[in-house]
């Protein structure tokens, strides 16, 4: 069974809810993240937006990034920022953070590394394991849920939470079909 099959209109209809746009796709490969990766990098409303990655382990999350930021031009190693639980990226003009929840337990944690001070700063923001954090985040502009699937396709959902989360999904509406 794959997770095609385990993502039933119910879970689509509870990871939408209150989403102001919304799209599913399906990567067929890795190439195709990476193409998607590449139409999002190109989107002014990006540079200081946040994005949420969602899905179980394995599911592409850091793949979609590291692809991004690579298309945002970040040169050097790109790692995960899982036991650090952010990493800070410079790409041309542009202050990224990539968070990485997974280990967040305490959101004490939240006030005492700063992070309140890097969300209200410009730059874009990523975070994997949202749901983690999901007390002391802020609203997310894209909501983005990865799915593998037995062929090594990705089954995508994209949800704008946001106005600028909106005009991002719009901008890239010509990319997702």
């Amino acid at each position: 069974m794959t997770a095609a099959d385990h993502h039933s209109a119910e879970i689509v209809g509870s990871l939408l809810a209150g989403a102001l746009a919304s799209a599913s796709l399906t990567w067929a490969d890795e190439e195709a993240t990476q193409r998607f990766a590449r139409a999002l990098a190109g989107q002014p409303a990006l540079r200081n937006a946040f994005i949420t990655l969602h899905g179980d382990l394995g599911a592409g999350k850091t793949t979609l990034v590291r692809h991004l930021l690579r298309a945002l031009g970040v040169a050097g190693r790109i790692k995960s920022p899982t036991y650090a639980v952010v990493e800070p990226h410079q790409a041309p003009g542009l202050d990224i953070w990539h968070f990485d929840f997974y280990r967040f337990s305490d959101p004490r944690e939240w006030e005492d590394a700063g992070f309140r001070d890097i969300f209200a700063s410009p730059g874009l923001k990523l975070a994997e394991w949202p749901d983690k954090a999901a007390a002391v985040l802020p609203a997310a502009d894209v909501a983005i849920w990865l799915y593998a699937n037995d062929d090594a396709s990705r089954l995508v959902t994209l949800a704008a939470h946001t106005p600028r989360g909106a005009a991002l999904l719009q901008a890239l509406a010509p990319t997702l079909s």
